[in-house]
């Protein structure tokens, strides 16, 4: 059985992508794949009779075919919807890469979808600890990464860095997907233009500005990576 693996991260926070994340799944479901979401880290979390529940690490869940407990798709829940190695801080838990690597290394072995999904949290070089960001934990694991681009003014700079950054981390970047976060963006054909000239990997989509995005909505304007 073939398995895919992927990290999914962004050029930025509030890039989409979750909704990019759970439409890649939804895409494998309808190809007939057995699908995980997982996400890891999580911060901004309601607080529920259950725990506490992040809206994200549900979207993928929805969307998965795999079922797990919550604690094992987003092990590391912070309620505060700030920089989660702020919010860790704060309780006196520090994050660390090895933690996050732990909890993801137990449900990989266990569990054979044949196509997963790690969703990170922020940007690529998002902090754990005073010493290590969130880059460590695809690098431990050795994940192609999918890049998600919030099209707005001075994405491209931002994609080209997060490139960069990736593959100065020994990972490959597989495809990426171009998110128009902003309706009234100038130069947008150009701007997209010009990221398919500077990026030499597929584009796996472009998702127009929806006002009410859904998950099979989004779908519909991506494709899935090779395997």
């Amino acid at each position: 059985m073939s398995r895919q693996r992927f990290f999914i991260t962004g050029t930025d926070t509030d890039v989409g992508k979750t909704i990019c994340t759970a439409a890649l799944l939804h895409k494998a479901k309808l190809a007939s794949k057995s699908t995980l979401g997982l996400k890891p880290l999580a911060a901004g979390c309601d607080v529920t009779d259950e725990g506490l529940r992040n809206a994200d690490a549900l979207a993928l869940m929805a969307q998965s075919t795999e079922v797990l407990p919550y604690e094992q798709v987003n092990p590391v829940a912070l309620q505060e919807a700030i920089a989660p190695h702020i919010a860790a801080e704060r309780l006196n838990k520090p994050l660390s890469a090895a933690r996050l690597v732990g909890y993801l290394r137990g449900v990989l072995m266990i569990n054979r979808a044949e196509f997963i999904c790690i969703e990170g949290a922020g940007g690529w070089r998002v902090p754990l600890n005073a010493k290590e960001t969130r880059a460590e934990v695809p690098k431990d694991l050795k994940l192609p990464v999918i890049m998600v681009v919030g099209m707005k003014l001075g994405c491209i700079n931002h994609a080209l860095l997060t490139i960069e950054s990736i593959n100065r981390d020994g990972l490959k970047v597989v495809g990426w997907i171009a998110n128009k976060v902003n309706d009234d963006m100038e130069a947008y054909e150009e701007n997209l233009d010009s990221l398919k000239k500077l990026i030499r990997v597929p584009c796996l989509g472009e998702v127009p500005h929806l006002a009410n995005p859904s998950v099979e909505a989004v779908a519909q304007y991506l494709t899935l990576p090779e395997e």
